[in-house]
């Protein structure tokens, strides 16, 4: 992220920068701006922004510095993106989540290719997890504190007397342009929008065994970081009941026209129905998670590579961070003993 001291600039590659550099993208590059705009904490979005950062598109955008995770970027060659700002003093650093990476999330639906009718001639030399983990992300559960919590939600964000108080609920799994579309939608309702998360379990009720793909954790956290949304009502119940109605002051429910995979055909939202608050609405964005996936499997050879030459670029960008500090370590023992 290129961030200054007055805004946040959030930039994003073009889809022709991120194949050569890292692999093919998930979302297409109008998609990927859209995902970023949602995000509460951004200003502004700078579209085709070089993958490797340099010092012109920064003074452009009057940003002072450049902000990324503890976990380093590589481009083709192999350098580290970031290098030419860390150079000129311009680059901070922030801690990544330990466990959530887009490389392990591709990993966890490359695992659903089997459940998805893909013939067993063609599912041939599929890797195991362990082939999916990031040396630099690791491979663990999210474990959630209530400090996470309190760094994605809003402070002092309740509802106020007089607000239009807009409740949905569902899965939100893995977080794209078509749920941001209709959370955006949602909002508009009203003016205030509590989404209500499902359990792992009552997912798997409804969509099947092999979902969600991310555990209620990291929903939780993807759901959070919306501006759109002002509460989470996590483990929501399934179906809705009339303490969750009550207990908010709920005016209306809304439900998507989409729906992602439901196989459980009941009417989850009949309390809000026979209160006459309820109502569905189109965001007139019909992407869902099921498509995410299949546009995955469609390419699983190509996203297995993509994963698997990126681990073996971070491991030896890790051996010769190594090698450097055992040669300043020696570089230091060799002083001190002429000394």
């Amino acid at each position: 992220a290129v961030v200054s001291t007055q805004s946040g600039h959030y930039g994003r590659d073009t889809d022709e920068e991120v194949r050569l550099n890292k692999g093919p993208p998930v979302l297409t590059e109008q998609e990927r701006y859209k995902m970023v705009r949602s995000v509460k904490w951004v200003d502004e979005v700078v579209e085709g922004s070089p993958y490797v950062t340099d010092l012109e598109t920064m003074d452009k955008y009057q940003a002072e510095f450049c902000v990324h995770g503890d976990d380093i970027t590589l481009s083709a060659d192999g350098t580290d993106t970031y290098q030419i700002v860390k150079d000129a003093g311009r680059y901070k650093e922030c801690k990544r989540t330990q466990g959530v990476s887009t490389t392990d999330l591709v990993g966890r639906m490359l695992l659903m290719t089997r459940a998805n009718n893909v013939s067993q001639s063609s599912d041939q030399g599929l890797p195991s997890q362990e082939e999916f983990v990031s040396p630099y992300t690791k491979a663990c559960n999210l474990l959630q504190t209530n400090n996470k919590i309190t760094q994605f939600s809003s402070p002092s964000n309740e509802a106020k007397p007089g607000d239009k108080i807009v409740y949905t609920a569902g899965a939100f799994d893995l977080m794209h342009p078509g749920l941001v579309d209709f959370l955006e939608a949602a909002k508009k309702e009203g003016s205030y929008l509590i989404v209500g998360l499902y359990e792992d379990s009552a997912v798997s009720q409804y969509k099947g065994s092999q979902y969600p793909i991310q555990i209620l954790q990291e929903r939780v956290l993807s759901v959070l970081a919306n501006r759109n949304v002002d509460e989470v009502l996590i483990g929501a119940p399934y179906p809705l009941t009339e303490e969750v109605l009550d207990h908010f002051n709920v005016d209306l429910v809304v439900q998507g026209k989409v729906l992602e995979g439901h196989k459980d055909h009941s009417d989850h939202f009949a309390v809000a129905r026979k209160r006459g608050i309820f109502k569905v609405i189109d965001s007139g964005n019909p992407l869902k998670t099921e498509d995410l996936v299949m546009r995955i499997i469609r390419n699983r050879k190509m996203f297995m590579d993509r994963n698997k030459k990126k681990q073996i670029k971070e491991l030896n960008n890790i051996a010769r961070m190594e090698e450097k500090e055992e040669e300043k370590k020696k570089e230091k023992s060799t002083t001190a003993t002429l000394r």
